[in-house]
């Protein structure tokens, strides 16, 4: 017996809403900070500050710089200079400056940057599998889902994919970090039963990704319409 969830994911997307740049990201991926400049300014130092940019730890990262946390890229060409911020976290949230480095006063442009969390998979089981396997397979085949399984419990963590199970509540979770367009596609949930047929559980359908050229071709009421999207359509966000 199995019934079906639908779960949205979203890659990495940016625009630019008046003087400001939103950046959408995931947690656990990167996000690049495209940050546009003027004619002229190609040889100017250029940096991305946090909060204020009033004082000097409140700048991340200079053109020319890398770490582990940021890197960057300057486009003289198309006059942008992008910041790629790795590993996101929650707590990288929020208001950020591009900034170009002048005599008196800096070039400024705002950005906001919005992290979503890593998507989480949640499996409900009976008492009886308190101790049996459990399982995620790619697909929507439930005879062949073991065989097939992307992540098992006796292998709780296998790349961007991690089992746990809350076995009080008889729930076990996976987790996909660093989501990408693979990801997308349909995922079954399972048990393994001694009886030779597993408990196939729940079907969990992951939407196609979005980009925002692809927001005006949705419409309010479809099911894979992101919250951002709908949000920049004024739109109806998805069901839950």
């Amino acid at each position: 017996m199995w019934s079906l969830y639908l779960l949205l994911m979203c890659t990495a997307v940016s625009w630019v809403t008046g003087d400001v740049i939103s950046v959408f990201g995931y947690e656990g991926s990167a996000v690049k900070v495209p940050c546009p400049y003027g004619r002229g300014y190609e040889d100017y130092e250029k940096y991305l500050c946090k909060h204020d940019c009033k004082v000097d730890h409140d700048v991340l990262i200079k053109s020319k710089g890398n770490n582990n946390k940021y890197s960057t890229d300057d486009d003289k060409r198309a006059r942008t200079f992008t910041v790629t911020i790795s590993d996101l976290r929650l707590e990288d949230a929020g208001k950020y400056w591009c900034g170009v480095t002048k005599d008196f006063t800096d070039i400024y442009k705002e950005v906001k940057l919005n992290i979503r969390p890593s998507k989480r998979i949640n499996c409900p089981y009976d008492s009886e599998s308190v101790n049996k396997l459990k399982f995620l397979c790619g697909g929507n085949r439930p005879s062949t889902c073991r065989q097939q399984a992307v992540i098992t419990s006796n292998n709780t963590q296998n790349g961007r994919f991690r089992l746990s199970d809350d076995r009080k509540s008889r729930i076990f979770t996976v987790t996909i970090s660093s989501l990408t367009l693979e990801d997308s596609g349909s995922y079954l949930c399972g048990v393994q039963r001694n009886s030779g047929f597993d408990d196939v559980t729940a079907s969990v359908g992951l939407c196609p990704f979005f980009l925002l050229g692809f927001c005006r071709q949705v419409s309010a009421g479809d099911a894979c319409c992101p919250d951002w999207c709908s949000a920049a359509l004024k739109l109806p966000a998805m069901q839950q």
